[in-house]
């Protein structure tokens, strides 16, 4: 299926810490994938997976597996956060603690270079340029891209925030595209009901 021209581009990051991982991150795409308003092509709009240590939080909790999607779509903002809600509640996602362990998490990182700010959406993510697992996987994908508010590219915002990162590795890529396999599962698993 071809993209046509008159969608907005957005990027969403996904994240999960709880369960099968891997898979929950393939059913949200898939699930996603499944709204006619929106367009993710596999063969280019899936960046790699990376594998890392929770940001806030409690402190026992697993390591999430965090990549970025790049996706074409008709919504507005308001209506893609509609849709990634949905397709968190639809996974399994209940809202507890904040930074807390979730079977996934999608946000808004960029759509177009718009600015927004309202009570629950801001655009672009206000933590974007503070998050090397974000910023990592976006950079795959848009690394020339502009941030809206630090008119920087992407991929400057994350070699900046590489040299201020001391320490061991906070992360680490654990699958690098391919996701033809994870996909694939996660269809069937959309298709036949499961969350």
């Amino acid at each position: 299926m071809t993209r046509p021209d008159h969608l907005s581009t957005v990027f969403l990051g996904l994240g999960a810490n709880v369960g099968d991982r891997l898979s929950m991150l393939g059913r949200a795409v898939a699930r996603l994938s499944q709204n006619p308003q929106i367009h993710v092509d596999e063969s280019k709009d899936l960046a790699s997976i990376y594998e890392t240590q929770p940001v806030g939080g409690p402190s026992n909790q697993g390591l999430f597996l965090n990549t970025v999607v790049r996706v074409a779509t008709s919504l507005t903002p308001r209506g893609m956060l509609q849709a990634c809600l949905e397709v968190e509640q639809a996974l399994g996602r209940v809202r507890g603690e904040r930074n807390g362990p979730r079977v996934i998490d999608i946000d808004i990182l960029l759509f177009e270079n718009l600015l927004l700010l309202e009570d629950d959406l801001i655009i672009p993510h206000p933590r974007l340029h503070e998050r090397l697992f974000v910023l990592e996987p976006l950079s795959e994908l848009a690394g020339a891209a502009i941030h809206p508010l630090f008119t920087l590219p992407i991929a400057q915002l994350r070699d900046r925030l590489r040299s201020a990162v001391s320490g061991p590795a906070v992360m680490v890529r654990v699958w690098a595209g391919g996701w033809g396999n994870i996909l694939s599962a996660a269809q069937n698993a959309v298709t036949a009901g499961s969350r």
